[in-house]
């Protein structure tokens, strides 16, 4: 069984997945992607189990990032935060394409927040989603960097960043909320 944890070899082989790679055309993916799933979906599963187990899955796809980003998830489940930062930047470097690097991306500013590094949380966050507010995730994105705020000892930025993230959601006051979140942390209305 190859260890998913191990440094990353000097060349992908033959077999390696392409980050651009069409996989919803491939049933072996689509299998692999099923068994992971149902792993995170069974709640009868502790910590040590759960990383077992996407560990013998995430060997069966050595070279892919995707298969990194899974087994640094169930070391962040187990609470090994130092072990997932690694794995989910070499995912990262590897070229894990999207939806998952969004998630990988929330996943290590979050793992980095309790790391004690908020302000590195931070930066990751804003250089991933700052320019994407329209993004499917801009909202975790915004619930995340709102924690990593308070770590930093940044309260009133961070509730701004709530309020300026949930005003759109709201049936009433919307406007309102906003300008408030905005006046918190001193930006002009729009």
């Amino acid at each position: 069984m190859t260890d998913p944890t191990a440094p990353a070899a000097a060349s992908a082989s033959p077999d390696a997945v392409a980050p651009s790679a069409d996989r919803a055309a491939d049933p072996a993916y689509a299998d692999w992607r099923r068994r992971v799933d149902a792993v995170w979906d069974d709640d009868g599963l502790d910590e040590r189990e759960v990383m077992r187990r996407i560990d013998a899955l995430a060997a069966e796809r050595p070279d892919d990032p995707e298969a990194l980003a899974e087994a640094g998830g169930a070391r962040d489940s187990a609470g090994l935060e130092s072990w997932a930062e690694q794995l989910y930047v070499r995912a990262l470097d590897a070229g894990l394409a999207e939806p998952y690097r969004s998630q990988v991306t929330i996943q290590l500013a979050s793992t980095i927040r309790n790391l004690g590094r908020p302000e590195e949380s931070i930066a990751l966050l804003d250089a991933h989603f700052g320019d994407q507010p329209e993004h499917e995730l801009a909202a975790a994105a915004s619930a995340f960097r709102a924690l990593a705020l308070t770590s930093a000892g940044r309260q009133v930025e961070a509730v701004a960043e709530l309020l300026i993230t949930l005003a759109p959601t709201l049936p009433r006051y919307r406007r309102s909320v906003r300008a408030y979140g905005r006046d918190l942390v001193g930006l002009p209305e729009e």
